[in-house]
């Protein structure tokens, strides 16, 4: 397998996650050293379990809360401290959050989702740019979703709202930091095959039948085929692709 990203360093938040995972395989196979990130040393520990690079890359992982401006400052700093610089980041951390009409919605938990989707992609942003701004620049992809900008779905408005929200930001980002050689898009998946597909009390063929009435691909996505897309963004073979909102969702939105 080609290793597009030998010598580079990534970092992955939410790092704990099914999605995180399967990107830090991807990554990690194609050379790169891969840092995962999040709030449960335990989940992170297991998840960096999983990963059995088979092109030369390594897994490491630190501990951070996103929401946490001092703490992802320390965590992008320790990231340079023990592997030299900062190349990629995906900025994967999210939560679903309690489901509720707009009436009917706690304000808690509206700012709960707000903290972690949006503010912790602001606060990773903000300090992983901070780095690659004074070293020759580098790669963010920010993880969005396709309930948002492309798609709503009623009892979801923290999610979407804060996901539509990502997918602005990642553009004004671009465009404030393409001229300091800092590539940055987002992704934007539909439903796949994680815990997160699934709603309260369904087997995964319930779960598989509802999707298939409703995607013409007529299933979840695999978690390997959004971090095909995440890879793709990363690499040079996306270098022209500035600002943009990437979907993979079996052409649900279309």
């Amino acid at each position: 397998m080609s290793a597009r990203f030998d010598g580079k360093v990534v970092l992955i938040t939410g790092g704990g996650g099914v999605i995180a995972v399967s990107t830090a395989q991807a990554f990690a196979d194609q050379g790169a050293t891969v840092v995962l990130a999040g709030r449960t040393p335990a989940k992170l520990a297991e998840a960096a379990g999983r990963i059995r690079p088979t092109g030369g890359g390594e897994v490491d992982r630190v501990t951070v809360d996103v929401t946490d401006s001092g703490q992802v400052a320390a965590m992008v700093d320790e990231v340079v401290r023990r592997h030299g610089g900062l190349h990629v980041a995906f900025n994967n951390a999210g939560v679903f959050g309690t489901g509720a009409p707009v009436a009917d919605l706690d304000p808690d938990a509206w700012t709960a989702v707000l903290e972690v989707n949006l503010t912790g992609v602001f606060l990773t942003m903000k300090h992983e740019i901070r780095h690659m701004r004074a070293h020759g620049g580098g790669v963010i992809v920010n993880m969005a979703s396709n309930i948002g900008a492309h798609v709503r779905r009623p009892g979801m408005a923290a999610y979407a709202a804060s996901k539509a929200a990502v997918s602005a930001l990642t553009r004004t980002a671009a465009r404030d930091h393409i001229g300091d050689g800092i590539r940055i898009n987002a992704v934007s998946p539909g439903a796949s095959d994680t815990p997160m597909s699934y709603r309260p009390g369904e087997t995964r063929a319930d779960r598989d039948a509802r999707i298939a009435s409703a995607v013409p691909a007529g299933r979840v996505s695999d978690p390997a085929e959004v971090a095909a897309a995440v890879l793709w963004l990363a690499s040079d073979d996306s270098r022209f692709v500035v600002g943009h909102d990437l979907v993979v969702d079996g052409g649900a939105t279309s």
